[in-house]
């Protein structure tokens, strides 16, 4: 498999086709992830003449743009290989995906769960707290009490804008 290089986030040209399929929510956890812990897996990308091409990776390089980043880690692929992929269901990093994608998720779960546990306690003040409305949050260090009682953000602007008051990078 080529090495993974940076590639200009400008440069890379998206078909149509793929621009339909874009579904911000994945693109907001895909965004929440990098943020926490980097760009674990490049996209792919093609020559086209003097341009490159997005072969696979849309989520992702919709996510590094989200959070004003300029390059994007990707690999070179030849036109042939572009165009003859396995099926989703015979490659590796599919699933790996899959998992990430159920993990953020859970933690998506938690985090609702704590805000509706948290706005019934304010509703009935007088009601003690409950031991278990964190559960989970202590297997998982990324995931802290206060990150959970943030707001839902409804839209990508909104999560980059909630981002940039939490004091993260974005």
């Amino acid at each position: 498999m080529p090495k993974p290089e940076s590639f200009p986030i400008e440069k890379i040209f998206v078909p149509t086709k793929q621009k339909k399929a874009i579904k911000p929510e994945i693109v907001g956890e895909i965004a929440e992830s990098i943020l926490d812990i980097g760009q674990q897996a490049p996209i792919s990308v093609r020559l086209d003449g003097d341009r490159l091409v997005l072969v696979e990776g849309l989520h992702r390089l919709e996510a590094c743009k989200a959070l004003g980043e300029t390059t994007i880690l990707g690999v070179l692929v030849p036109a042939e290989l572009a165009q003859h992929k396995p099926q989703l269901a015979e490659r590796p990093e599919v699933e790996a995906e899959r998992i990430k994608m159920a993990r953020l998720k859970q933690l998506r779960l938690e985090k609702e769960a704590a805000e509706a546990s948290t706005a019934a306690l304010r509703g009935n003040a007088t009601q003690a707290p409950r031991a278990g409305s964190t559960k989970g949050l202590r297997d998982n260090p990324k995931a802290s009490p206060v990150r959970m009682l943030k707001a839902k953000p409804k839209s990508l602007s909104d999560w980059i804008t909630q981002q940039k008051g939490s004091g993260s990078r974005y």
